[in-house]
């Protein structure tokens, strides 16, 4: 059996590697060991945080519901409850932009979920 260089294959590998980290400082964009350390520490913060940000977005939303919810004497908690029992499904996404960009709906929504008691 004829014996195998893997010289090309070696050299893509390493050559891809160090291709990830540009922009990276020092020995970490240079050589190949402490880059592919960079890369996979890179990719586990990557993975870790896409899973923070949908936490971080929803207490963003549920801070800016509450703030809003307060000026027609509810507390956020007591009116995600009357919305449930009203049967208005709106994720909270959809109620913060409601109460920035447009008022007047969500103050009709707050007035139908306090009628609803």
């Amino acid at each position: 059996m004829p014996r195998v260089k893997r010289g090309v294959q070696k050299r893509k590998r390493k050559k891809n590697i160090i291709k990830q980290t540009k922009g990276y400082k020092w020995r970490r964009k240079a050589t190949f060991k402490e880059a592919k350390q960079a890369v996979m520490k890179a990719g586990s913060y990557a993975f870790r945080d896409r899973k923070a940000k949908k936490r971080v977005f929803r207490r963003e939303w549920q801070g800016q519901i509450n703030k809003d919810v307060r000026k027609y004497g509810l507390s956020y908690s007591k009116f995600m409850n009357l919305l449930k029992k009203s049967k208005i499904e709106l994720n909270r996404k959809i109620l913060a932009q409601l109460s920035l960009e447009y008022p007047k709906i969500f103050e009709e929504i707050v007035g139908k979920v306090k009628l609803s008691t």
